[in-house]
């Protein structure tokens, strides 16, 4: 039908979703980035306990978090407009011919840098297969909803933290994101995401229309945008009380407090007279 999208919008974002994800480099494993990024602030015992738990549990404050945070998003920005502006991460050639490779390619640094803020603020695992699922797939597209600014996103990732920290979960809340109440969310962003990134695509494609000229504007733009979104989700997932550091629970002996007894008494005058002896 004349005037009729060839693709559903949310569909489309889901395609370049899953593309970027496959590509080389873009899956950071959670073990590897937190023991890199705490390195420099934390002690061997907390980076542990993070690693195992997470960097809530583990006591760490918010402003070591942020320092991470800051870094790591400073990191992924200079890596998205360098790859912007010239080649690009390794793999695009076997993208699907309806993913353009520079939108490919700034996806999945998006996605690299919203699973490193994710995994600095208490988020599980995101990927434990080599397939991602759809619950993966469904509490990126909230982050990458975040990033671009997008109230409902904000909205559905309070409630999946809600529902990960009534069950002190260790993993997605795969029912709350494929079938309760964050689903009609996700579905509803995806197909805002959809729309926004063919407008993106299209000034992209505009930027690099005039060679060299084009890729130094291409590469301003990607640094322009990128970096303001990765903080967006930063200052989002910082806000949520699943980030807030827990108060770590030493190996020591805990002595109660209570009414002294007429025996307290005995031994401390026997203790005192034995003393003065």
């Amino acid at each position: 039908m004349a005037g009729k999208e060839m693709e559903d919008p949310g569909s489309h974002f889901s395609t370049v979703l899953v593309a970027a994800a496959k590509l080389p480099g873009v899956r950071i494993n959670r073990e590897t980035y937190l023991r890199k990024a705490l390195s420099r602030h934390c002690s061997e015992e907390q980076i542990k306990a993070a690693i195992e738990e997470t960097p809530a549990a583990a006591g760490i404050p918010l402003d070591i978090l942020e320092k991470a945070a800051n870094d790591s998003i400073k990191y992924e920005t200079a890596k998205v407009s360098a790859a912007s502006a010239a080649a690009g991460l390794p793999g695009l050639v076997f993208l699907p011919a309806t993913v353009p490779a520079d939108l490919a390619q700034y996806m999945g640094h998006m996605l690299r840098v919203a699973q490193k803020l994710a995994y600095l603020y208490s988020w599980p695992d995101l990927f434990s297969g080599d397939e991602m699922d759809d619950a993966t797939e469904g509490v990126l597209t909230l982050f990458v909803g975040v990033m671009f600014g997008t109230h409902t996103a904000t909205t559905a990732i309070g409630k999946v933290a809600e529902e990960m920290s009534k069950h002190v979960a260790k993993s997605l809340p795969k029912k709350a994101l494929t079938k309760g109440i964050v689903y009609p969310l996700v579905k509803k962003i995806a197909r805002h995401l959809g729309q926004e990134i063919t407008k993106q695509t299209f000034a992209r494609t505009l930027s690099k229309a005039v060679p060299v000229v084009g890729a130094v504007v291409s590469g301003g733009l990607t640094f322009a945008t990128f970096r303001p979104m990765a903080k967006k989700l930063k200052n989002h997932l910082a806000e949520l009380d699943m980030t807030k550091p827990a108060p770590r629970v030493e190996d020591f002996e805990v002595v109660l407090e209570r009414e002294p007894s007429a025996t307290d008494y005995v031994e401390r005058s026997d203790g005192d007279d034995a003393a003065s002896k």
